[in-house]
């Protein structure tokens, strides 16, 4: 079984799922750095060069051959990811994962990322904190609705080993 983590840019999805790998022996597996290292670029390149629709369908390119390719591994998405071709609806189609949505809140969020938006090509050109905190929440109301479909929500507001005991307990 696959364990599928997704939710918004700075959630937590590659942390948590790094120690929740070795928690329940699992091997990790990050998407947009498996995207990184058969396209040979940064996710910044990519969408700077190619765009986000060519990004978003190489992603779902990539993320079926993971999942083809994976077994008792955690799988760390995209912010994104869930929200483009169906990917959500496929998600929860699929009997061999169990989707686990880090839901943050929007002053955490603007928290995290601040320190980092010169390398998220999304909220690169926002300017004050003001602007990201009008973004974060504009495009979790777009994504909640995929968001919310997964099988397991926790909040991961907090310390990651409180968020992994969460998980664990709702997992099994």
């Amino acid at each position: 079984m696959n364990i599928v983590l997704l939710g918004y840019m700075a959630s937590g999805k590659s942390k948590i799922g790094k120690e929740l790998a070795k928690v329940l022996s699992y091997e990790f597996k990050d998407l947009d750095s498996c995207i990184e290292i058969a396209e040979g670029k940064s996710i910044n390149e990519i969408f700077n060069k190619s765009g986000e629709l060519y990004f978003r369908k190489k992603e779902k390119e990539y993320l079926k051959s993971l999942l083809k390719t994976s077994n008792n591994s955690i799988i760390s998405l995209g912010g994104g990811t869930p929200c483009y071709f169906n990917t959500m609806e496929e998600l929860l189609l699929n009997n061999d994962l169990t989707t686990v949505y880090l839901n943050v809140s929007i002053p955490v969020l603007v928290n995290r990322l601040k320190p980092e938006m010169y390398k998220r090509p999304l909220i690169a050109h926002i300017k004050t904190d003001e602007l990201l905190r009008e973004f974060i929440g504009k495009h979790l109301f777009e994504r909640a609705p995929f968001y919310n479909q997964a099988n397991v929500k926790v909040n991961a507001n907090g310390a990651v080993e409180d968020i992994i005991k969460d998980i664990v307990i709702n997992l099994f």
